[in-house]
């Protein structure tokens, strides 16, 4: 009795502290399944036979062949449940060097592409992620449990330079305003400050010549003509 009890109080504990560090670092041990949604490949390498596509990441210890891939552009689509799914798993915010290739009888295997894998590219809602190569292939993967917190990070980065790049050029229309509106001002002013001036010029022509007829009733000039 007092052994088992023993071993029972051991097994406690590893679970509670089993429990503990799953809690504290979860994402040391969170781990996303990548599968393939959709391909369609725009060329193959081998001539004289069909080829054998697959998928691979480094560090992966199998490759993913891709058995119903056989015939260039044709659009092929999975439903996950496939017996060679899922493609890979991504662990927390880690990324993957991962790529496309078809294997080579001859030399080495032919490569589409390979480029890093990560849980922020399945940052859309349906978490799909789309990889399009250039004359290679056109591929949908699907993550819904990666962790997309970086992409939403960089986008909301992204959401407020847009907003200050925004704010800044309201900030320079409204100077630009102000400088228009001051001008005006100061061209309305200039005006009216001219136009006083000649009514006020007009004013003492005419008074001048009003002066000249007072002068010439003080003298009798009239009456003189």
């Amino acid at each position: 009795m007092p052994i088992r009890n023993k071993l029972n109080s051991r097994v406690r504990i590893k679970f509670l502290a089993l429990c503990v560090f799953l809690s504290c670092f979860p994402g040391c041990v969170l781990s996303a399944t990548v599968t393939l949604d959709s391909i369609e490949i725009y060329r193959t390498h081998e001539l004289l036979k069909q080829p054998t596509v697959y998928f691979k990441c480094k560090g992966d210890q199998n490759k993913t062949v891709l058995p119903d891939v056989k015939n260039k552009k044709v659009l092929y689509k999975f439903n996950g449940q496939e017996s060679w799914q899922p493609l890979t798993k991504l662990e927390g915010k880690k990324c993957k060097r991962c790529g496309f290739y078809e294997e080579d009888t001859i030399k080495s295997d032919d490569v589409f592409e390979e480029w890093e894998l990560c849980p922020s590219d399945f940052s859309g809602n349906d978490g799909k992620f789309r990889r399009i190569t250039k004359d290679e292939f056109n591929a949908t993967f699907l993550c819904p449990k990666c962790d997309t917190t970086g992409s939403k990070s960089n986008s909301k980065s992204h959401e407020e330079s847009k907003g200050k790049g925004m704010h800044i050029a309201l900030v320079v229309f409204i100077i630009i305003v102000v400088i228009a509106v001051c001008m005006a001002g100061v061209v309305a002013g200039y005006k009216h400050r001219q136009k006083k001036k000649r009514q006020q010029e007009q004013a003492r022509f005419l008074k001048l010549f009003e002066d000249g007829d007072d002068i010439e009733d003080e003298l009798g000039l009239d009456h003189v003509i």
